[in-house]
């Protein structure tokens, strides 16, 4: 679809799913632009399975943008596992304010990320090309808000994670809506560096025909993660707290 059918569908599944306020013209045309980058590259890339727009509007743009409402302006967010920029990069676009580390181990995505960023002119974030368990040895407590996205289970991705959060910043974890399994398995870890529980919410966001759904867990940092956490990867998997 051309850039005006685009924005009409984009405003309307915003609107449909309680995501009002946070478009503007040049922020849907910044999404709209990242569509367009992003199944180009994936012809030649594997970096989503999800290629149909309307699709990619509901399933990576409405899903990621809807944990904006959590964030506290001007936070420095950190986006573990960040892949193909989700949800790294739509954050950016809609929430000017954020000042964003894009994180993951694989340096194609990392690349990926840079070249929409810069292609988009998108000054709020920034990409590190790493392991998040060694970026926590220079970054510790660092950021305001950590995200993850379909990266791991909740007992290793909470070792991964929580140790890069400041005391009385949030991890906002994104989970399947079967995460309460997932999380019932990683509480007592969850605890153990730092974090209680102090929300969860489901989400099912639909748009002409399209469905998703959204288990989201929001944990408050309220004590400092121990100095002996996080373990070395091989350690987290193998043992998960």
């Amino acid at each position: 679809m051309d850039y005006k059918e685009y924005e009409q569908q984009l405003s309307r599944a915003f609107e449909l799913n309680g995501l009002v306020g946070l478009l503007d013209s040049d922020k849907s045309l910044k999404l709209y632009e990242f569509s367009q980058i992003l199944v180009e590259s994936n012809k030649k890339f594997n970096l989503t399975a999800i290629t149909d727009e309307k699709e990619i509007i509901l399933k990576h743009f409405v899903d990621c943008v809807s944990i904006a409402k959590y964030i506290p302006r001007s936070s420095s967010v950190v986006d573990v596992g960040c892949g193909a920029g989700f949800p790294s990069i739509p954050l950016s676009i809609v929430r000017e304010d954020l000042k964003i580390a894009a994180l993951d181990s694989t340096q194609k995505r990392v690349n990926f990320v840079e070249s929409v960023a810069r292609e988009l002119n998108l000054l709020n974030i920034s990409t590190v090309c790493a392991r998040a368990e060694e970026h926590s040895n220079t970054n510790r407590e660092k950021y305001d808000v950590c995200v993850s996205r379909a990266v791991a289970r909740l007992n290793v991705l909470a070792e991964l994670c929580i140790p890069l959060v400041k005391v009385g910043g949030l991890f906002l974890a994104m989970k399947s809506v079967k995460g309460d399994e997932e999380y019932a398995e990683a509480e007592s870890g969850i605890v153990a560096l730092g974090c209680n529980l102090r929300h969860t919410e489901i989400d099912a966001f639909s748009y002409e025909g399209v469905n998703s759904e959204r288990k989201l867990f929001v944990l408050a940092k309220t004590r400092k993660t121990p100095a002996e956490y996080p373990r070395k990867y091989s350690q987290i998997v193998k043992k998960p707290l």
